[in-house]
C-alpha cells in the first residue's frame, strides 16, 4: 500500500513528534503526500538501541485520523506510555523509532473456536481480542519476536486483554485480524529500513 520512501517519511514524521514532544518545542512543519491525507489506523513504537527492548508503543487500530495526524499523536503517546515511565531527553540518543501502518481490522469467522488456529498466520496477522468491554492488541511483528506459534498468539492477546490465556475459545470471544507495513530506523535518527517478518521456532 505504501512505498519505502513514504514508509520513511512515517518514520521521520514519528522521530520529529518524538524530539518536539520530550524537549516540549512545536513540531517542525511537514509536507505530506495525499495518502497520508487519508484515515488510517497507526502504531508507533520506540524500542531502545541496541538491546530493542520495548519502551513504548501507542497507537490507533482504526482508521480514526489521517495519517498525517495519527502518526503524531501516536509518536506522542508513546512517549508518555503508561507501562514505563515517560521518555527522557537523555534517552533520544538511545532509541529508535517505529512505525506500523495498519489495515482496517477484519472479523475471523470460524465454526469452531479451535479453527482459529490453522487461521491465523504468524508473521502476516496482528490480532485483537474482544469479549464485552475487554480488548487486546498485539502487532503483528510481536509473535515473530518472541518466537511464539498461533496458539500462544491468541493466548497472549487474551491475556492482553486482561482474559484468561485461554478465553479465545470462548463463544463470546470475538477476534479480530489485520496486517501492517512497518518501517523502523536501524539506529537512533539513523537510515530508515522496511521490516520483513520472518518467524521462527522458539528458541
Amino acid at each position: 500500500m505504501y512505498s519505502d520512501a513514504e514508509g520513511e517519511l512515517a518514520v521521520r514524521m514519528a522521530r520529529e513528534a518524538v524530539e518536539a514532544f520530550t524537549h516540549g518545542r512545536p513540531l517542525a512543519p511537514f509536507s505530506v503526500p495525499a495518502s497520508f491525507e487519508r484515515e488510517s489506523g497507526v502504531f508507533v513504537t520506540i524500542n531502545n538501541h541496541p538491546g530493542e527492548e520495548l519502551r513504548g508503543c501507542i497507537g490507533y487500530p482504526h482508521p480514526y485520523f489521517p495519517l498525517a495526524k495519527a502518526i503524531v499523536k501516536a509518536a506522542e503517546g508513546a512517549c508518555e506510555d503508561p507501562r514505563f515511565p515517560k521518555l527522557a531527553e537523555e534517552e533520544l540518543d538511545r532509541v529508535v523509532v517505529e512505525v506500523s501502518i495498519l489495515t482496517p481490522p477484519e472479523l475471523i469467522e470460524v465454526k469452531r473456536p479451535k479453527d482459529l488456529l490453522g487461521t491465523v498466520r504468524v508473521g502476516v496477522d496482528g490480532l485483537t481480542v474482544a469479549q464485552g468491554r475487554e480488548r487486546g492488541l498485539l502487532l503483528p511483528q510481536v509473535p515473530v519476536d518472541w518466537g511464539w506459534d498461533a496458539e500462544e498468539f491468541l493466548s497472549q492477546t487474551c491475556m492482553k486483554a486482561g482474559l484468561l490465556p485461554d478465553a479465545w475459545l470462548e463463544p463470546d470471544t470475538r477476534v479480530y485480524k489485520f496486517q501492517s507495513e512497518i518501517w523502523t530506523e536501524a539506529e537512533p535518527r539513523g537510515p530508515v529500513i522496511r521490516r520483513v517478518l520472518t518467524p521462527h521456532a522458539r528458541p
